[in-house]
């Protein structure tokens, strides 16, 4: 039996490779850390808000131009 967080993991299928500052990388892993969380969940949680509030910015933009018409 697998534990949760294999399970979870097994359902992802692609990877992203980054290049980053050493000191960027380690501060981030270290308040990742603190906060018990892994790196990898808070990128995509960073991942999803960003695609998130691109989305509603779009929604907006095209309502807006809907009302002028």
């Amino acid at each position: 039996m697998y534990p949760l967080g294999t399970l979870i993991a097994m359902t992802k299928d692609s990877g992203m490779r980054i290049r980053i500052d050493r000191e960027l990388r380690d501060r981030f892993i270290e308040i990742c850390k603190e906060q018990d969380k892994p790196a990898a969940q808070v990128i995509r949680e960073y991942m999803r808000d960003y695609i998130k509030a691109y989305d509603d910015m779009n929604k907006t933009i095209m309502s807006d131009k809907n009302t002028e018409d």
